[in-house]
């Protein structure tokens, strides 16, 4: 890149996920022994269609944690450079949708609740819009909102 194009700033965003791969193998092998205990009273007092019940819980709770972790491979990669602010999107299943704008001309824009904090961010410039970091939590949103102001505001100079 020429001296000019360098990015003087640059940041990947993704979801936060507190449990983790291990923690998820934890919870379903309790929550399974769980279902197959309690499913086995059930099935020894003649409540037959019980079992089958837990059985269904058991693969919803599969399934939603599939959904969950699957969701987690989404990200946004934001950089910053003297001639380009570039967002780049990308979704769960890998499709990648990029959104530029004149850093002189670009508008980064915050909203607030009194309460909450952050509630929402984006990029405005040249009559588009795109959100930035609505995946990210409280804290994250503060951080990034100051460092991604700070990078707009030395370009600019």
């Amino acid at each position: 890149m020429a001296g000019n194009d360098a990015p003087i700033f640059a940041a990947e965003l993704t979801p936060h996920r507190s449990l983790g791969l291990k923690g998820f193998k934890v919870l379903l092998l309790i929550f399974g022994l769980m279902s197959i205990v309690h499913g086995f009273v059930f099935l020894i007092i003649g409540a037959w269609p019980v079992f089958l019940f837990f059985g269904l819980d058991f693969l919803g709770l599969f399934v939603a944690f599939g959904l969950n972790y699957r969701a987690a491979h989404a990200r946004e990669e934001v950089s910053v450079s003297h001639t380009c602010l570039s967002v780049r999107k990308f979704t769960p299943s890998g499709h990648m949708t990029e959104h530029r704008f004149n850093p002189f001309w670009a508008r980064f824009r915050v909203a607030r609740h009194q309460d909450i904090g952050i509630v929402s961010m984006s990029v405005s410039g040249q009559g588009r819009q795109t959100d930035v970091g609505s995946f990210l939590n409280r804290d994250d949103r503060e951080s990034f909102a100051s460092a991604l102001t700070a990078a707009l505001a030395k370009v600019k100079r």
